[in-house]
């Protein structure tokens, strides 16, 4: 599921319905119920508008703090460094949050503004230098390639290449990078690995390549 992919509801489906194209009757509600939503009638059309309304009402009276779950944990910092070499400052990936063996991982960084790399990138406007963002998502397409389903060795990674990059928006301290990679195509025989990776804050894409990886013995 992409980041910002989001579960729809009956509510969401009244927000993009649109009205028929013949007038309404005074004193009626009518409304074109999308292929998910079935109304059988301008009273039922009502109670549910009620509902959302009063629901989306009790959402906004939520304090912020509650409104929004955790991230999932399906691999903690501890079980990551059992898989990548990278160790402190270059581990750039704190947790995985979605995989499925030999096709793909979901995993965070934690943007933060005590990354060594902000003092000088840049001191007065702390942004997330382009090639670290790259870094990380090579990272956690390292975690898809050095499982066992890829065949990868637990002790050699390297990234060999990366193609069609696009620097969408910046990333700056406070942010946290929400970074997919995909394998693509494998050749299992000779280690070599094509992955789609994109990158996202909340929902906007920030960054997005082809990544070329390759496992085995040096």
């Amino acid at each position: 599921m992409e980041p910002a992919a989001m579960a729809r509801s009956p509510c969401s489906a009244i927000s993009q319905a649109s009205l028929p194209s013949a007038p309404l009757v005074p004193g009626r509600f009518a409304i074109r119920p999308s292929r998910r939503l079935t109304l059988t009638s301008p009273a039922a059309a009502r109670r549910l508008v009620t509902r959302c309304t009063v629901g989306d009402k009790a959402e906004a009276e939520k304090p912020i703090e509650k409104r929004f779950p955790p991230f999932p944990t399906v691999m903690d910092i501890n079980q990551i460094r059992d898989i990548l070499p990278h160790r402190f400052p270059f581990l750039l990936v704190d947790r995985v949050i979605d995989y499925k063996p030999g096709e793909y991982a979901v995993a965070i960084k934690n943007v933060t503004i005590n990354d060594n790399f902000f003092p000088g990138h840049f001191p007065e406007r702390p942004i997330m230098p382009g090639v670290l963002m790259v870094e990380a998502m090579a990272q956690v397409g390292g975690i898809v390639m050095l499982q066992p389903e890829v065949g990868g060795s637990r002790e050699n990674f390297f990234f060999a290449g990366i193609d069609k990059v696009r620097f969408r928006k910046p990333v700056i301290a406070g942010d946290t990078l929400i970074m997919r990679m995909t394998l693509i195509k494998l050749q299992k025989r000779f280690g070599i690995a094509k992955m789609e990776g994109k990158a996202y804050v909340g929902a906007d894409l920030v960054c997005e390549g082809e990544f070329l990886m390759a496992t085995g013995s040096e």
